[in-house]
């Protein structure tokens, strides 16, 4: 398993928590909106080693518009849903074989 799909795991997984509404909502917003800074160089991260790796890259690039665009209140929640759901769904695929 490569470095990326363990990010693309571990992001999805904290994806999906901050996809809680009260407890999610409340973690960004405690934390100052930075929670949305770490998660987007995580996405960032995850995303050059995807492409690096030629694997699909989706999962980490709608991860990158939700970190944009959490603050936005239930346009937030639904991003970090749809997000999360897509991180880990893009690390069960495998990459291309050469």
């Amino acid at each position: 398993m490569t470095l990326s799909r363990i990010l693309k795991f571990f992001s999805g997984i904290a994806e999906l928590f901050l996809a809680i509404p009260v407890l999610g909502g409340a973690l960004v917003l405690s934390s100052g909106y930075s929670l949305l800074g770490v998660m987007l160089v995580l996405h960032l991260v995850t995303y050059v080693l995807s492409r690096s790796n030629h694997e699909p890259a989706y999962g980490p690039a709608i991860g990158i518009v939700t970190s944009l665009l959490a603050w936005i209140p239930f346009v937030g929640w639904f991003l970090h849903l749809i997000s999360g759901l897509f991180l880990l769904i893009n690390s069960a695929q495998r990459g291309r074989i050469r």
